[in-house]
């Protein structure tokens, strides 16, 4: 399998004290961003604060935070994972003080940063001081300019995508580990080739989709006073199907997939890493899942907003699914906690029937629990809205997922499925559709 650990590390699996390792993504800035994309879920976040919030993680925040992540993890390696909001507005100099208590409390562990960024804002400076630590950059990039700028604007209206592109060529000048993170909505559904085309050319080498699903406003998210609704309860209670007009439909993610993946098997595998056929492929060969919403059961990928309040998941930043506050109670406690516990294995005892039942069910693993507001064909609430989809895709991919792991288990360098695809297309029998066993 083609190595993903630069995408993934801040997925890595680390042991620790707990029954299960955790993963703590630390949004040091809040919800604040210089950004005003269209489809964004967590800047209406503010809402959750004080009027006159500062956006910033204080310096006790920061050190306890520090401190109790890395005497929580026993194993050798230690990731801390910066996203926002825009993490870059806080400056060089909040992160060099991270790296200085990294160094203070890192006990001889192998210690690396990870920072989700739009690039915006990036410069000379912070180039240099992201190659110079080994920070594992994730560049918000959707596409060419006509994709990207369809959502993602500044605070004036004004387009970023020009500016984003300068800043990915500044990082690849400095040497800057880059991976590229491109939203699936309703605008980059319908340009598949022109997307994937579009980075192979930037030198683009990991890219992940990640596909928009949000859903309109319903009566608990105006009593929040939010405008978008919040996740599904867990409990399957009956919500709101409407989606918002920038998500992506179930058959555009799985087509969307479907296109990049015939041009990629033909063209660019072990060149290119397009992590969503990496951890199909790793399905396909028993390998633990590199991600958490493909897990049979999540919780172990927590956040941490700049105040030190601890949240379940990126997705259930709400207030009941507050676990606690850094500086008043531990933080091994919070993620240990009987509400957490619960919120973890509620993604697979919580499955409807049909899901159950699916042949399918060892690859998506009912998909993240944000997107389950959708009713199966048998009437059940709480199937995932995408799953048409990932059934679409997955029996796609399902020959030349099977014919990769071959390769593997034969030491067969797996770039040789490309010249099995140019066979399969040249003699008419493409690798298609196929039926699922085992």
């Amino acid at each position: 399998m083609a190595d993903n650990n630069k995408i993934n590390r801040k997925a890595s699996d680390h042991d620790g004290p707990l029954p299960q390792g955790f993963h703590l993504m630390a949004k040091p800035a809040g919800p604040s961003c210089n950004l005003r994309c269209g489809y964004c879920f967590y800047r209406e976040k503010k809402t959750f604060f004080p009027a006159n919030t500062m956006f910033r993680m204080s310096d006790e925040v920061l050190e306890t935070y520090t401190r109790e992540y890395i005497e929580s993890q026993p194993g050798s390696a230690v990731v801390f994972d910066w996203q926002g909001g825009e993490p870059t507005v806080l400056g060089v100099d909040f992160f060099q003080r991270a790296l200085d208590l990294q160094q203070k409390y890192g006990q001889g562990k192998q210690i690396s940063n990870t920072l989700q960024t739009n690039g915006t804002l990036l410069d000379e400076a912070w180039c240099a001081f992201l190659s110079r630590n080994k920070f594992l950059v994730g560049l918000s990039l959707d596409g060419p300019e006509a994709v990207h700028d369809a959502f993602r604007l500044d605070k004036d209206g004004r387009p970023t995508c020009a500016r984003v592109l300068d800043k990915l060529r500044m990082m690849q000048r400095y040497g800057v580990e880059v991976n590229v993170l491109a939203t699936i909505n309703s605008q980059s559904a319908t340009h598949p080739l022109e997307v994937y085309r579009f980075f192979r050319q930037q030198g683009v080498q990991f890219i992940q989709f990640i596909p928009i699903v949000e859903r309109e406003t319903d009566s608990e998210a105006e009593n929040l006073g939010i405008s978008l609704a919040a996740p599904p309860s867990l409990t399957h209670e009956e919500k709101s199907t409407t989606v918002t007009p920038w998500s992506v439909e179930p058959t555009q993610y799985g087509e969307f997939l479907i296109q990049v993946f015939q041009e990629w098997i033909r063209n660019d595998v072990g060149r290119i890493f397009v992590m969503n056929f990496e951890w199909t492929l790793g399905a396909w060969a028993g390998v633990a899942p590199g991600v958490c919403y493909l897990a049979p059961r999540c919780g172990g990928n927590l956040i941490l907003e700049h105040n030190g309040d601890i949240f379940s998941c990126d997705h259930f930043m709400y207030p009941v699914f507050r676990l606690g506050n850094i500086l008043e109670r531990g933080l091994k406690e919070m993620v240990q906690s009987t509400q957490q516990i619960a919120f973890g294995a509620s993604k697979e005892t919580a499955l409807p029937g049909y899901c159950r039942g699916c042949e399918l069910l060892f690859a998506c693993r009912g998909g993240c629990p944000k997107h389950r507001f959708a009713t199966s064909p048998d009437g059940e609430s709480g199937l995932n809205y995408l799953c048409e989809g990932f059934k679409k895709f997955y029996h796609y991919v399902h020959p030349a997922m099977t014919r990769m792991v071959e390769l593997i288990y034969r030491g067969i360098p797996v770039q040789k499925i490309m010249e099995v695809a140019e066979q399969s297309e040249t003699s008419g029998q493409p690798l298609g559709e196929g039926e699922i066993s085992g």
